[in-house]
């Protein structure tokens, strides 16, 4: 199909998205990206609370979502996108509220280390850590501690599914389930979307390029499965999985590629194409009627994993 009325509005409102950001420095590129990071409101949670996680180079900040609950919640941790180099809780506050609202869950947001200041592979260890907090000290934090998933979009999406491999890798926690949302899974920048979606719909390839850029220490660094989940020889033993992609965003072919090999793997693992749309479509929910569906599509498949048992 063509591409969403409501998103080809949106995109009228960015003429400028497809400009080098090379030339730039990059505080002024986040303050460009953090400014397009989706819908204003902000939908009430009984309690939001910013902490502590310990990391592998001092506290990581957190922020705790909690919606009304008189029992422990199962919780989501959630890693934020922006390329690695932008992006924070601020900028995802929005969909994590609605999320601990429509699954109920409670979510932990992260804000790990960022490029260039800090190179690979700082954000998937400190994306370790934080989950593992929130197993560790669950209770203290309100939550169940046996009901645990990750979540992300874009960079986040790859943070999330590098976390449920280190998960696997290091012993645990184990996850209930794990939420990628139109990930980042390899490095390479050529598959077919890449060609068809290199400009014209916010993330482009240029952009992707100038992220990886900014992200790896070495361009080596990009083959690591930390940084490119999608090169891992085994995927088998995972999470549970939804992937969702978009039909106009260059990273569509690389997420789809994963779920395949998530299944072939023996994972389950759902795979959702919404066409019409483009790269972060959900962070504008209050402006796309497909995102506000997608939302509730994928709360619901939440809502079913933590309410499984046990493996």
């Amino acid at each position: 199909m063509g591409l969403d009325p409501e998103v080809a509005e949106l995109l009228a409102q960015f003429p400028t998205a497809d400009i080098d950001l090379s030339q730039f420095p990059v505080e002024v590129v986040r303050q460009g990206l953090d400014g397009m990071s989706g819908d204003a409101r902000r939908d009430p949670v009984d309690l939001v609370q910013n902490l502590f996680a310990p990391g592998p180079a001092g506290d990581i900040p957190v922020r705790l979502y909690r919606p009304d609950s008189s029992t422990p919640l199962p919780v989501l941790v959630f890693f934020h996108g922006g390329g690695f180099v932008s992006g924070s809780p601020d900028t995802h506050d929005g969909l994590c509220r609605k999320l601990a609202n429509l699954v109920p869950c409670a979510v932990v947001s992260v804000d790990y280390r960022l490029a260039p200041e800090h190179k690979f592979p700082a954000a998937p260890e400190d994306c370790f850590a934080a989950t593992r907090f929130v197993a560790e000290k669950g209770y203290a934090l309100g939550v169940d501690a046996k009901r645990i998933a990750v979540a992300g979009d874009s960079a986040g999406g790859n943070l999330a599914a590098v976390t449920a491999q280190i998960c696997r890798d290091r012993n645990g926690p184990e996850l209930r389930h794990q939420l990628l949302i139109y990930p980042i899974t390899d490095v390479g920048c050529d598959t077919p979307s890449y060609a068809e979606n290199a400009s014209g719909y916010l993330l482009t390839r240029d952009l992707m390029r100038w992220f990886w850029n900014h992200y790896l220490d070495t361009p080596a660094d990009g083959t690591q499965i930390l940084a490119s989940p999608l090169r891992a020889e085994d995927l088998s033993g995972l999470a549970p999985a939804t992937v969702i992609t978009a039909e106009f965003d260059p990273l569509r072919d690389e997420g789809e590629a994963y779920a395949r090999r998530l299944r072939a793997a023996g994972v389950d693992a759902q795979l959702e194409r919404y066409d019409g749309q483009i790269h972060g479509f959900l962070l504008w929910e209050d402006r796309i009627a497909r995102a506000g569906a997608a939302l509730r599509a994928i709360s619901g498949r939440l809502s079913e994993a933590f309410a499984a048992p046990n493996a």
